[in-house]
Formats: structure tokens, C-alpha cells, sequence
């Protein structure tokens, strides 16, 4: 396997065993990271990289893998793999990371990111992919890539190496992704359509009578740094309201936002939209906007404002903003299907949970489980039942 580490500014492979790619292309060369590359050159060609993307996503760049690292370095360990020209421009890129097993190799931004992928033009992927698949081979490592865009060339590629490697593939349904497509003027103007309608009418009505309710984007990390413990104070009494458990009250989530609010607003992309009504912060977003794209990634709001809709309200404002800005072209609700996001989708997209294993038993096991996992919700009752059952014995 090839090394690199950033040393005095420059990256320097350094072999352990045989320091030859097992698939070379043209004259490409693979390098892997065991950790983010702090190289500012490194990091301009990277997020050149997502730019060239059919879809670009915040969620692929250089920013976003540092935050994962800071955040949850103590579990996980990045793995990347970087294709380069002779001239060493960067080509192909793929952001993995192994557990403490190294026996599961997964994205490195599967807890955190919507969308996971691999970068490159397809030709560049299937190096990457088959580089990945015939360094786990050696070990029967199980490969587990969540939330790969249905539409992406990566799915293709996957299956053509998967069988070249003994590997088998399961890729089921994962999540559809509600969005609100902004791409041509009749688009915009249904949307705006939408916001007119008697109950949306309504909703912003009483709110506006009642606390003439002010919108602000805090993007600058000084702005963000003072609203974050509000915001996550308000997500976590929101969950315990309701007899859940926010995500928010896990320490690396906590620092994963924070590091990330600290890389995006240095590149302008950062988010967190505040709806103060009555002088109070009453709903929040931590979004992004990126390459088109204005992301509703972590909303709460203050519960004691719940018969007003504030999340709602604040949700139909960004649209209304978003329908006049002619940069937007999207505005995307992310992972869930919340019935609140189906007033405002227009469009949606889908992602693919996919799962790679050397072990017939194990790949056979992993399809009857999801699909009698799906035909039991077929049986809201039943489904209750099983899960109870589980989850004494766990």
C-alpha cells in the first residue's frame, strides 16, 4: 500500500510493501493518504474537482473532509485515494475511511454528508474503485458506501470492478432527498405559486401579525461562533420534547459543527439562517449554499413557538429568497421524508445504500434482511412487534 504524508509542505509517498498502483492507466499515478492533506495547492485542486462535478455538493469538498477528521478522528481514519497526471494535477479523488478494524471501509462523510461520492470523470472512478476493491481484497474487508447518488457514473463503475475482484453487490434504495427546483423561470414562478396558497397564506399571516418576525444569514465564523450554543440548546430540548434523543447531544456531532462552521465561513459558504421574533431567536437552519445549491441540512426551532410553525415559516422564507436570487438554482431539504418538505418539493433525488462482500452467506443474509425489513412495514403492527422482540434480546 502507498502512504503520504504532508511533511515541511510537501507531500512525499512513502511505501509500505509494494508501492505500485495494482491498476494503472495512461500515465496516472495513485497515492494514498492516511490522513487530510494540509497542502494548500492540494486543497485548490481538490475542490477544482468537485466544481467539475455533474452535481457539486459541499458535501465533497476538501472542508468538509477536515471537519469529519477533527471531529471523529478517536473512529474513523481517512483513507484517500488521489489519481494524478505527470504533471501531478489531480485527476480522481475518493475521501474512504476504515474503523478501528480497518475491516469495513466506508466514505469518510457517511454519518454526516446527504450525498457521498467518488470524483473524477467515470474513467478516472473506475481507477479509484478498482484500486480500493483490490487493496480490500487482500484482507476480505467488507466495503459499505452510504448515500451514492442513484444517478452517479460511481454505481456503474462499482459493479464492473466488483466482479473482476470476487466481490458481490447489493444496492438497495436509501433515501429520496425532497428538493425545490429553481432552474427555469416557469419553475420559479410555480414555486412562488405555492407560497401563495391559502394555508401557507396563513401560516406566515399569523406569524407576521403577531411578532413581525426578522430573517437573518450569519456566515462569518465570529457571527456563527456566538449563535451555535443557542441553536443546539434549541435542537436538543426540541428532541427531549418529544421523547427522543437529539444527535446534538453526542460530543463529536457537537465538535463536527463547530469545525465545520469554522472551514465553510472561511470559504463563504456557510449558512445558519436565524428567525428572531420578539427579539428572540425562535428557528434556526445550519445550512450551506454551494455551487447553486441552498442547503437545508440541521433546522430546529423553539417549541414554545409551536403552534405558530416557525421551521415552516423560516423554510418558506428561504424559498422566497432563493426564488429571487438568480445565483440559486436549487434549494435542497435534504435527507428524510418529512411530510413538510412535500408543500415546497417540486423534485426529488435519490440515493443508494451499497454493500460489497467477499462472503456469499453474508451478501445473501444482507438482502433477505432488507427485504423482509421492507415487507414488514407492509404490517405496521408486525413491524412493532419485531422490533420490540429485538430489541429486549439486544
Amino acid at each position: 500500500m502507498i502512504e503520504a504524508l504532508h511533511t515541511a509542505g510537501k507531500l512525499e509517498p512513502t511505501s509500505s510493501g509494494d508501492n505500485s498502483p495494482r491498476s494503472r492507466r495512461g500515465t496516472s499515478r495513485l497515492i494514498q493518504f492516511r490522513e487530510i492533506p494540509q497542502d494548500a495547492n492540494f486543497r485548490r485542486q481538490w475542490n477544482g474537482l468537485v466544481e467539475k462535478a455533474d452535481r457539486p455538493e459541499v458535501f465533497f469538498t476538501w472542508e468538509w473532509a477536515c471537519a469529519v477528521e477533527k471531529a471523529y478522528g478517536g473512529v474513523l481514519k481517512p483513507w484517500l485515494f488521489a489519481l494524478q497526471n505527470q504533471d501531478e494535477s489531480l485527476v480522481g479523488l475518493a475521501a474512504f475511511a476504515t474503523g478501528q478494524s480497518r475491516q469495513e471501509i466506508s466514505f469518510l462523510g457517511a454519518t454526516t454528508g446527504d450525498y457521498c461520492d467518488v470524483l473524477g470523470e467515470p474513467s478516472c472512478r473506475g481507477e479509484i474503485i478498482e484500486a480500493l476493491l483490490a487493496e480490500c481484497a487482500v484482507s476480505n474487508a467488507r466495503i459499505v458506501l452510504a448515500n451514492l447518488p442513484s444517478d452517479s457514473a460511481t454505481v456503474v463503475e462499482l459493479d464492473e470492478a466488483a466482479r473482476r475482484h470476487g466481490y458481490y453487490v447489493y444496492a438497495r434504495p436509501a433515501y429520496e432527498c425532497a428538493q425545490v427546483s429553481l432552474q427555469t423561470e416557469p419553475e420559479r414562478e410555480q414555486v412562488k405559486g405555492s407560497l401563495r396558497r391559502k394555508k401557507m397564506r396563513r401560516l406566515i399571516a399569523a406569524m407576521e401579525e403577531k411578532y413581525s418576525p426578522q430573517l437573518q444569514h450569519l456566515g462569518s465564523w465570529q457571527q456563527v461562533e456566538g449563535e451555535l450554543e443557542a441553536f443546539t440548546n434549541a435542537h436538543v430540548a426540541r428532541f427531549r420534547a418529544t421523547g427522543r434523543r437529539s444527535n446534538l447531544e453526542d460530543e463529536q456531532r457537537r465538535r463536527f459543527l463547530k469545525e465545520l462552521a469554522r472551514e465553510l465561513s472561511e470559504s463563504g459558504w456557510l449558512r445558519l439562517s436565524r428567525l428572531k421574533a420578539g427579539g428572540e431567536s425562535v428557528a434556526w437552519n445550519y445550512g450551506f449554499q454551494f455551487a447553486g445549491s441552498w442547503f437545508w441540512y440541521q433546522p430546529t426551532f423553539d417549541t414554545g413557538l409551536e403552534q405558530f410553525s416557525p421551521g415552516v415559516y423560516l423554510l418558506a422564507r428561504i424559498i422566497s429568497e432563493a426564488c429571487e436570487d438568480p445565483s440559486v438554482t436549487r434549494v435542497d431539504l435534504g435527507l428524510g421524508a418529512e411530510g413538510y418538505k412535500e408543500r415546497f418539493a417540486n423534485s426529488s433525488r435519490h440515493t443508494l445504500h451499497v454493500t460489497l462482500t467477499r462472503s456469499l452467506p453474508r451478501h445473501l443474509r444482507g438482502m433477505i434482511r432488507y427485504r423482509a425489513a421492507q415487507s414488514l412495514k407492509q404490517w405496521p403492527s408486525a413491524d412493532r412487534a419485531v422490533r420490540s422482540v429485538w430489541g429486549k434480546l439486544r
